[in-house]
């Protein structure tokens, strides 16, 4: 869940008491060294000048569109407002992809962009309708911070708080790595099944660094000249990454393109977390065994049996037996939602209050919920507000023959250009792009896209894709992480990166077509 670099998840620190906060989290110095290695990375002199040289340039660009006639763009109709919401959207496509600030950075940028110049809160004399055309609520962009889909990535984080705070996810991972027994190749599917359902729920950086350090012992064991070191380190990435998948929560491709199919004004499809797992997650298994077979015959074990030994457990009292309680339950009711009627938004603060009113969290463990993900994915929401509501989008669909293009150039145009972007930045940042402009694109084709399942097939598609890429260290925190255990160069992890990563994205394809022309969704 949330795997795209955001790594002060964990590791807030409690001066005042002394304490490192989740001292049960095994994997705080492998999180807390990569943080600091991109910090180190973004200050570098040579760095930052030329990210002040892509900022000018940045800059540049975005006057020159906020500036240029209207007729310029082709578009008939098109108002002041909406062409300062083209140059806002410009901004934000190459901030992101050059990456001149931080991903939550470039987002908070748009949302503050927009209330000032497109809204109806902006300054005075550059925002009157008469002139600039119909503005934006400002009320309306500011919801896009308290879109429902927020409220599921608060949620999330929640429950991953209590998991760690109580030990649970040490817990879980000892007693379900045991059924593996001690051949290494079984350990090996251990370790990218465990991981692979942990990313499901919890943070795919917190979950990578949590199980490379329980495979610190492991490591120890193996001969320096095998191969078996590698494929364990690689195992966790590449089940991080694909286990993600899962469930709507796994990662924020997925929330974000929940959003735009269930928006009431939209597509409004009400897909639930429980049908989402129920396609996905065998999606999921399929990789990851595939990913096993593929560890097992490019990097062989020389060494036949592993003794597993991993530290950490249950805190004992009242308070564990509270959070697995109340972990099941949630589930649960994500899995039944269509049964019990209450949608998975309102399901994701349930956990919030009980852990609230029983202090298993305090003030301070909201401090630990990663804001920068969600000003990330908000910003894209604002995006997404903007293009609708100031009418741009209707007017490009009325101006750009979208309806002319083929089903098939848009699939795999959607599919590899997330796949090449989500290589290099942010993979939120990239479905936040990316999925505004899709529901546009695919509003306008309408009916043709049935021949390929329909709008889902694009939008889930562009998030498996986003899923999909882990081709190098930078690609995912994950890969990262597994990277700084100094066992795997970037040729092994491009090797394996390509090879699943093409296969995820064929099988994802494949299976949401077949689902579309069934009609389940």
């Amino acid at each position: 869940m949330y795997g795209d670099g955001w790594c002060n998840f964990y590791l807030n620190k409690k001066p005042k008491e002394g304490i490192v906060m989740f001292k049960n989290f095994n994997g705080f110095h492998l999180v807390d060294a990569y943080h600091n290695m991109r910090l180190e990375k973004w200050f570098q002199p040579g760095r930052v000048f030329k990210k002040t040289v892509m900022a000018i340039v940045v800059v540049f660009i975005t006057l020159l569109l906020w500036n240029l006639p209207s007729s310029s763009f082709g578009i008939e109709g098109l108002n002041v407002v909406q062409q300062r919401i083209i140059a806002i959207f410009a901004f934000a496509t190459l901030m992101w992809v050059f990456e001149v600030v931080p991903s939550w950075a470039t987002s908070v940028a748009v949302l503050v962009l927009m209330l000032l110049f497109c809204s109806d809160s902006g300054v005075k004399w550059l925002c009157q309708p008469e002139e600039v055309g119909k503005l934006l609520s400002y009320k309306g962009v500011m919801a896009c911070f308290a879109d429902p889909v927020i409220m599921l990535f608060i949620g999330g984080f929640i429950l991953a708080i209590a998991a760690t705070k109580t030990g649970l996810d040490a817990q879980l991972a000892k007693v379900l790595l045991k059924p593996f027994g001690k051949r290494s190749e079984m350990v090996l599917l251990g370790f990218l099944l465990i991981t692979g359902l942990f990313s499901m729920f919890v943070s795919n950086t917190a979950t990578a660094a949590m199980m490379l350090t329980f495979l610190t012992p492991v490591f120890k064991q193996l001969p320096p000249e095998g191969k078996g070191r590698i494929a364990l380190a690689l195992s966790i990435p590449i089940a991080a990454n694909l286990g993600g998948m899962g469930t709507p929560i796994g990662t924020p491709p997925n929330t974000i393109a929940l959003k735009y199919l269930n928006d009431p004004e939209g597509l409004n499809l009400q897909l639930g977390f429980g049908e989402w797992m129920l396609f996905m997650v065998p999606l999921v298994l399929v990789l990851l065994f595939f990913g096993w077979m593929m560890l097992k015959w490019l990097f062989p074990f020389t060494q036949k049996t592993i003794e597993l030994d991993i530290e950490g457990g249950m805190q004992p009292g009242i308070k564990s037996k509270i959070v697995i309680i109340t972990f099941i339950v949630t589930v649960a009711l994500w899995l039944l939602d269509s049964v019990t009627g209450i949608n998975s938004y309102t399901v994701a603060l349930i956990p919030f209050v009980v852990f609230s009113l029983t202090n298993v969290i305090d003030r301070r463990d909201l401090e630990e919920i990663n804001w920068s993900v969600i000003w990330m994915v908000a910003g894209g929401f604002a995006l997404g507000y903007g293009l609708n509501e100031s009418g741009l989008a209707a007017l490009a669909v009325k101006s750009i023959p979208f309806g002319e293009f083929s089903p098939i150039v848009i699939l795999l145009l959607s599919g590899i250009l997330c796949y090449i972007l989500s290589n290099f930045i942010s993979n939120s940042a990239t479905a936040a792009l990316l999925m505004p402009i899709l529901v546009v694109v695919c509003s306008a084709m309408g009916d043709k896209l049935s021949a390929i399942g329909g709008t889902p097939t694009i939008l889930i598609g562009v998030a498996i894709a986003s899923s999909s890429a882990m081709v190098l260290p930078i690609s995912t925190p994950p890969n990262a992480l597994a990277y700084a255990t100094n066992l795997v160069h970037q040729n092994d992890m491009a090797k394996i990166g390509v090879i699943t990563g093409i296969i995820s994205m064929i099988l994802g394809y494949v299976l949401l077509y077949f689902i579309g022309i069934s009609h389940i969704l």
